[in-house]
């Protein structure tokens, strides 16, 4: 399911022996647009230190409550490398956190996090804790990549999703408006849609973009651009916010700017044995999933 980041704010982060803090903003990476952390705000019992809370912790959310119950504890969060979240975070600063928490990083691999597609599949740790044979395998994989991919302390891809508020949205022939939130998926932690307010550009509304369909990203003009004409943009789907959008409504988003949909590439990676090829046909590996 689709979930706004601005319902996602201000939600309880609950340890296993008491309440950490609360959201207040989400890092995300700036080439795969999936968030890797929530940065939390502790409150009086950390002195309002922020921290960082890797999806891979999170449990089943309570969204009528709004919590989300985290498989660490407080200490463990007292403890944790304390990065600074108003400065850019560097691969290096990413890998003092994950080495410390035990997990294997997410970089390197075919995956939205690392060969796989959900966090979940990284919660078990290299030592301690339960460990699976794919936590085992990304553990050690993670040990040689993290060393040669990029961590220098320069390298920065972390950005923040607040930051990312109010840039302005500039078609191939002009502007059409600009980012208004971000649509998330709550089991991938993928950033799917920008949500785009158009109503000052012209007597509009507020239409859903893909990340996939951004060219150029100026963080230092505030500008992102895409590869769509404003009447393209114009003459999309409305998008409601009082409601997530269906999948059928997705479907037809997609049709309309004439791009293939997100899911298709999510099946190839749940199942790389099993990639259709064709009509009636499969093989192993990865590839595109035809008619999806």
């Amino acid at each position: 399911m689709l979930r706004s980041m601005k319902d996602l704010e201000n939600c309880t982060i609950c340890a296993i022996d008491g309440t950490i803090g609360h959201v207040r903003d989400f890092y995300f990476e700036d080439d795969t647009w999936v968030v890797r952390y929530l940065v939390v705000d502790t409150g009086s019992w950390l002195s309002s230190r922020k921290v960082l809370i890797s999806p891979v912790v999170l449990g089943q959310p309570d969204w009528t409550e709004r919590v989300l119950p985290v498989s660490i504890t407080k200490q463990q969060v007292r403890n944790s490398p304390n990065i600074d979240t108003d400065k850019p975070v560097s691969r290096q600063h990413e890998k003092q956190y994950l080495e410390y928490y035990g997990y294997p990083s997410y970089w390197g691999g075919a995956g939205l996090w690392g060969a796989g597609v959900y966090p979940s599949a990284m919660s078990s740790t290299c030592g301690g804790g339960v460990s699976t044979e794919y936590a085992l395998r990304q553990c050690d994989a993670s040990r040689t990549e993290s060393d040669s991919y990029s961590l220098e302390e320069g390298n920065l891809h972390l950005r923040s999703c607040k930051a990312l508020m109010k840039y302005r949205i500039e078609a191939m022939d002009g502007g059409v408006g600009h980012v208004q939130g971000l649509l998330v998926d709550e089991a991938t932690w993928a950033i799917r849609y920008l949500v785009v307010e158009t109503s000052n550009w012209w007597l509009g509304h507020q239409v859903l973009i893909s990340p996939k369909w951004i060219e150029d990203i100026s963080w230092v003009d505030t500008t992102v651009s895409v590869a769509l004409s404003q009447q393209a943009v114009k003459d999309a789907p409305p998008y409601d916010p009082a409601t997530p959008p269906s999948r059928e409504q997705e479907i037809s988003l997609h049709k309309h700017h004439g791009r293939a949909g997100y899911w298709a590439d999510e099946v190839n990676l749940e199942n790389p044995q099993f990639v259709v090829v064709g009509p009636g046909s499969t093989r192993g590996g990865r590839g595109s999933v035809n008619g999806r």
